[in-house]
């Protein structure tokens, strides 16, 4: 049987309350709603990011789409310049001035066409660049929205930091004033049950968590010493019994 002064094992309560509220720190860390902001803005910006290599692969291609088509024009108008100057010289025989200007009249339809698919070309270039310069707006207002929620997920992690370490700081002086064996089988009976160690009990019943004691259980409560630990045989925690009235100040 262990024992230890009822004012002994009241500072496990104390204990405890540090420790829960340990925990609820680190789990306010992991579950900041900024960090799921955070989260959803990564997959815009990967999404962004690929429509972007996307839109400007299509760019690229179509500049040089658009090159090749202004190649064609300049090369059947070049061509077209030639024919018109042999034929406005008059030099050659009638017969090859007479086919001169039947290509002429081929190249004219021919540079029709041309101009029509270039004209095409660049109207879809212009929605290529319009979309490039789209996403790229898109980028920066991701990147500006990163920039000011990682701000305030670095401030709430500065503020629950500090707590974090005060309260460790108060947790560790409190334990080094807790015998050693009663604070052993409080840090065993935490173990055990993934995180609280004690519990209040108020004659038979307990305060935080409900304990359905057996008759057995509850004789020996009634008839243990005031320095006795008690262990709650079902679920493992420490009982630290409190007066009426008495409350264990737990937050």
């Amino acid at each position: 049987m262990t024992t230890a002064p009822k004012a002994e094992q009241r500072k496990l309560l104390d204990l405890q309350a540090l420790d829960t509220k340990l925990a609820k720190l680190a789990h306010q860390r992991r579950t900041l709603p900024v960090l799921a902001t955070l989260d959803e803005l990564a997959g815009r910006g990967e999404d962004v990011h690929r429509a972007q290599v996307e839109a400007q692969t299509v760019a690229a291609d179509t500049r040089r789409e658009l090159a090749r088509a202004e190649a064609d024009v300049e090369q059947v108008r070049s061509r077209a310049a030639r024919h018109q100057a042999t034929l406005d010289s008059g030099k050659g025989l009638s017969r090859e001035l007479v086919a001169l200007q039947n290509e002429l009249q081929q190249l004219a339809e021919r540079q029709s066409v041309l101009e029509e698919t270039q004209l095409e070309v660049m109207e879809r270039l212009e929605a290529a660049e319009s979309r490039v310069a789209e996403l790229d707006a898109q980028e920066r207002a991701i990147a500006a929205d990163v920039e000011r929620h990682t701000a305030e997920r670095d401030a709430a992690f500065a503020e629950i930091d500090a707590d974090t370490e005060a309260t460790r700081a108060a947790r560790e002086e409190l334990a080094g004033q807790i015998d050693g064996e009663l604070l052993d089988i409080y840090e065993q009976a935490r173990s055990r049950t993934g995180g609280l160690g004690v519990v209040a009990l108020h004659r038979h019943r307990t305060e935080g968590v409900s304990i359905d004691f057996t008759v057995s259980e509850l004789s020996a409560i009634d008839t243990a010493p005031e320095d006795e630990v008690l262990v709650s045989d079902e679920h493992g925690y420490v009982l630290v019994r409190l007066d009426d009235g008495e409350t264990s100040g737990r937050a």
